[in-house]
């Protein structure tokens, strides 16, 4: 078997084929960053080995493309950390760097972190959609609230006494005396000015809206069994989808807790046993999973017993959100793998004190990071 590097770049992949037993090279070749060429990099690896794995570094943006292309033809991706680049350049006897280089190395760091622990690449394209709009809401919101604090400074040098409660600019209602205040105005730059960013937040206002509906309509229909999961809405749901990018990517929940960065790293030597916060990981899915964690311990009352159990054992709030979040971890990794939709809780364990029971899920032993 060969592990072939990737190193993906805007006009060029260069890739480099190495022995899955002696990490020796046995070839690369570099192409153009064209469909047109992607036929001619699969027909050179098939003349290598008929038994392979494509190692790419995880750089979707000009990565995906090659990606899509290689697992709809059925062959065996996996995604390599841009992070394990650099410990394999260290450790590779070719000094410097160069597309070449990098190729190899990431093919070297693939093995080295073993290629049944790199999550491997799906072809999932109901899940990049909603990737790709639940990403385009959350860039409107940005710009939305720059416009709003453009327009609230604006207005306070216009109208010093005039008090915007925070918030305001997001509904209509304000936009509207905002409007209305400016047009009986004197129409000078800044008056103009803000006239245009009224205009815009209105504008922006609208389409984050019907990027919510379009998103909660995909949702459902994607997962319902998320959705109906107890303080899961549309937005999270949506955010979980697009950064899991396909829970069958995942082998177990572990996996997919340890790319979230809510499982516990082991800090134990001798006779102290504990565990440290992985401070690593996709922080934007942790975020996902941290808000569901919140709203859950706000909402269900198991998870808020479940919290409070926790916190008489001497961890704080945070720390027992940490094992909350870790808890839902594998409560997603089920929900998303699970086809049909799934009552919103089972019944509870026969010992009440089992962790678990705030989710429903099977009898599991887990550390805390403290």
């Amino acid at each position: 078997m060969i592990v072939i590097g990737t190193d993906t770049h805007k006009r060029t992949h260069t890739c480099g084929a190495v022995d899955a037993l002696t990490a020796a090279a046995r070839g690369e070749v570099t192409v153009p960053a064209r469909k047109g060429a992607f036929g001619k990099l699969l027909r050179w690896a098939r003349a290598l080995d008929s038994e392979r794995v494509w190692a790419i570094e995880d750089c979707r943006h000009v990565s995906g493309a090659l990606e899509r292309f290689l697992v709809a033809r059925g062959e065996r991706v996996v995604r390599v950390a841009p992070k394990h680049m650099a410990g394999a350049r260290r450790s590779s006897r070719e000094r410097g760097k160069s597309d070449s280089i990098d190729a190899f190395a990431v093919a070297r760091a693939a093995l080295k972190e073993g290629i049944e622990k790199l999550p491997a690449a799906h072809l999932d394209g109901a899940a990049l959609d909603i990737r790709l709009l639940i990403d385009h809401r959350e860039d409107l919101v940005t710009a939305r609230g720059q416009d709003q604090q453009r327009l609230r400074w604006h207005m306070h040098d216009l109208w010093p006494e005039l008090e915007i409660p925070h918030g305001a600019l997001d509904t209509s209602k304000w936009l509207g005396k905002a409007s209305r205040r400016l047009a009986r105005a004197e129409q000078t730059a800044r008056v103009r000015i803000a006239r245009e960013l009224v205009r815009q937040i209105t504008a922006s206002t609208k389409r984050i809206r019907e990027l919510e509906a379009e998103l909660a309509v995909l949702v459902e229909g994607y997962a319902p069994q998320l959705v109906s999961e107890r303080g899961c809405g549309p937005l999270t749901a949506a955010k979980l989808i697009g950064e899991i990018a396909g829970a069958q990517r995942f082998r177990t929940d572990s996996k997919l807790a340890r790319t979230s960065g809510s499982a516990p790293i082991p800090a134990s030597s001798g006779n102290t046993q504990r565990h440290r916060l992985d401070r690593g990981g996709n922080r934007q899915l942790n975020c996902a999973l941290h808000r569901l964690a919140v709203n859950k311990a706000n909402w269900d009352p198991d998870t808020a017993a479940y919290l409070a159990r926790k916190q008489a054992e001497g961890k704080s709030r945070k720390e027992a959100l940490r094992c909350v979040k870790r808890h839902l971890a594998r409560r997603v990794w089920r929900l998303l793998r699970t086809p049909a939709p799934t009552p919103l809780l089972h019944p509870l364990p026969a010992n009440p004190n089992d962790p678990d029971a705030i989710l429903g899920a099977a009898p599991y032993s887990m550390p805390c990071a403290r």
